[in-house]
């Protein structure tokens, strides 16, 4: 990423995170005395950037950022700042109370950010980062705890463009639980893959996008096999699952189309952009050159084309695209 980009990203973490209305809470009320609070009494460590997902993997882009020399003196102490307010045992501790007690809650989607968030903290070269994930520590372990039951339990994968896809939430799961050290769990995803998705064929993507899609689930889904199947086993299934990927026809290499940008649903659009960029860079290694240049352009016209939205467009967008725009580009 360029040094602008970065300072500019990390930037509108700062920002996102710092702003608290307006909110949406995932809180369920229990009954006449459960009720709802202020965000920042509900989830000391979470709260901002518009909900808390979105609050969890801004936090997860921050700590990424930080290893960019990039940032601005101000811009990094700003980051770090809210880093340590936020990543501290006493306010991560009841996030991860409520997690115990509500094994529904921001399942899978916030799942996957929170172990994310965990990972990259304990990945982290920056002095802060063990405190930090010395904190998260609870939070992992409540979600850890939930993963198996739910597998288990998961009669079929959801299959949508949103935050229930089961695909993205898994793949971003077993990558923590790979650097995490968490076998069993990269071992029930991988049950659960193969259970679920080994034998798809012929995927029908002239059906996407949906008009609220912030994921492709056929990438989703694609990116998942990869992580899960062999080399020798992953190329003919992605040739059988999706025989069209990266051709001249492919209706995913095109940008979506935004009618609204300030409404939060249609604002899903911008990241489908760059969700598919992230997703079709990671793909493009397993197909032909041509088509595999195809999908390389397409990600560049992808992320070109939402790039004004990620830090200068309206809070519905740049409450969370930093996260996006930044996967997009590691996965170069």
């Amino acid at each position: 990423m360029s040094t602008a980009d970065a300072d500019a990203w990390a930037a509108t973490v700062v920002v996102a995170v710092g702003t608290v209305y307006p909110w949406a809470s995932q809180h369920v009320v229990s009954g006449p005395d459960d009720v709802d609070a202020a965000p920042e009494r509900l989830n000391p460590a979470f709260f901002g950037s518009f909900d808390w997902h979105s609050c969890v993997h801004m936090l997860a882009s921050g700590v990424t950022l930080l290893a960019s020399e990039g940032l601005s003196p101000d811009t990094r102490a700003d980051l770090v700042g809210t880093l340590d307010a936020r990543l501290s045992g006493a306010r991560t501790a009841v996030e991860a109370e409520l997690l115990r007690r509500r094994p529904g809650f921001e399942r899978p989607y916030g799942w996957a950010w929170a172990l994310r968030l965990a990972q990259v903290c304990a990945a982290s070269t920056h002095p802060h980062a063990p405190a930090w994930a010395a904190a998260l520590d609870p939070v992992a372990e409540a979600i850890w705890g939930h993963l198996p039951t739910w597998l288990e339990r998961l009669d079929a994968p959801v299959r949508t463009g949103t935050h229930d896809n089961t695909a993205f939430a898994l793949g971003l799961i077993r990558d923590a639980a790979v650097a995490l050290g968490r076998a069993e769990i990269v071992a029930a995803v991988d049950a659960f893959a193969r259970r679920a998705y080994a034998a798809d064929a012929d995927y029908p993507v002239s059906w996407e996008p949906g008009g609220h899609d912030f994921l492709s689930a056929a990438l989703c889904e694609a990116t998942l096999l990869r992580r899960v199947l062999e080399p020798g086993e992953f190329a003919p299934w992605l040739a059988g699952f999706w025989p069209g990927l990266g051709s001249a026809a492919d209706p995913l290499l095109g940008v979506p189309h935004v009618n609204d940008p300030t409404d939060g649903k249609a604002a899903h659009l911008l990241g489908l952009a760059l969700s598919r960029a992230w997703h079709l860079r990671e793909l493009a290694a397993f197909v032909a050159a041509d088509r595999a240049q195809r999908m390389l352009t397409a990600a560049d016209d992808q992320t070109a084309a939402v790039a004004d939205h990620v830090t200068g467009g309206d809070f519905m967008a740049t409450h969370w695209l930093v996260t996006y725009a930044l996967m997009a580009e590691l996965a170069r």
